[in-house]
């Protein structure tokens, strides 16, 4: 523990498992006063449970009304809110424009940028006059699939890269007084990261016996990161050291940019 959030009030949107629940064990573990919306009421619980010291409310990140609840709960503990982080995601495993059926091609359209686009717009709508007040910062979650085709599906990789646009254009119009980065982890390890109910395939997610090694396999550096591994990025954007950065990206992702 170094300190580097000593004192700031942070809400971790989509914080009760994988990047999100580390991002919450860094924040805490680095000073911060931390708070987390979570759609999973068995999350909410093992959060409560596990770490008594953040405040959790229960609800869905795609509505206005549970972020703005979120925010309210974490104002009135902490009488303010410095820091934004939402890691909410959904994944279409791979499915790409010809595999998809056109009777739910339509309904998957709308719930992978409800859950991967709305929520990070909607939590930034919410939260956005607090951060302005405090002259915080807002740290979204892009991905690999933000920069690179075949890192996920059609639809999964068009969700990315808006996130990636709602980085650029919410930094441009909340100079000065608030600072948006992003984040963008390449695979993970231990990740809840699961697929469209539209699609019918919430149960699978983004794991297995040999993840680790596949991992490594893909990225120059050969290594299997970890969300404890993204989680510094997310604490690096916060803290006051990056306090002349808005607008960027930190590419947690073991090189992929470099691959040939």
């Amino acid at each position: 523990m170094s300190g580097w959030l000593d004192g700031k009030r942070a809400l971790i949107v989509g914080g009760g498992s994988g990047i999100g629940r580390a991002v919450v064990d860094a924040f805490c573990a680095e000073g911060a006063r931390v708070s987390v919306l979570e759609i999973s009421e068995d999350k909410c619980r093992a959060l409560e449970s596990e770490r008594p010291d953040v405040l959790v409310t229960a609800g869905d990140a795609t509505t206005l009304a549970a972020n703005d609840a979120a925010v309210a709960a974490t104002v009135d503990r902490d009488g303010g809110l410095d820091v934004l982080v939402n890691c909410v995601g959904v994944f279409d495993f791979y499915r790409k424009l010809a595999e998809l059926d056109p009777e739910t091609m339509g309904s998957a359209f709308d719930e992978m940028f409800s859950i991967n686009v709305k929520s990070h717009l909607f939590s930034v709508k919410s939260a956005m006059d607090e951060l302005a007040r405090s002259r915080g910062n807002v740290i979204l979650t892009e991905s690999t699939s933000s920069y690179y085709p075949g890192r996920g599906g059609t639809l999964y990789v068009a969700s990315k890269f808006a996130v990636r646009g709602l980085v650029t254009t919410l930094a441009y119009e909340m100079a000065p007084d608030v600072r948006v980065n992003g984040v963008a982890p390449g695979g993970t390890l231990n990740t809840d990261l699961r697929g469209l109910s539209s699609l019918g395939i919430t149960a699978r997610r983004l794991d297995g016996p040999d993840r680790a090694s596949e991992l490594a396999g893909r990225t120059p550096l050969a290594v299997a990161l970890s969300g404890a591994d993204h989680a510094w990025s997310y604490v690096f954007l916060a803290s006051d050291r990056a306090r002349g950065m808005t607008g960027r990206v930190m590419h947690s992702d073991g090189g992929m940019g470099i691959k040939v």
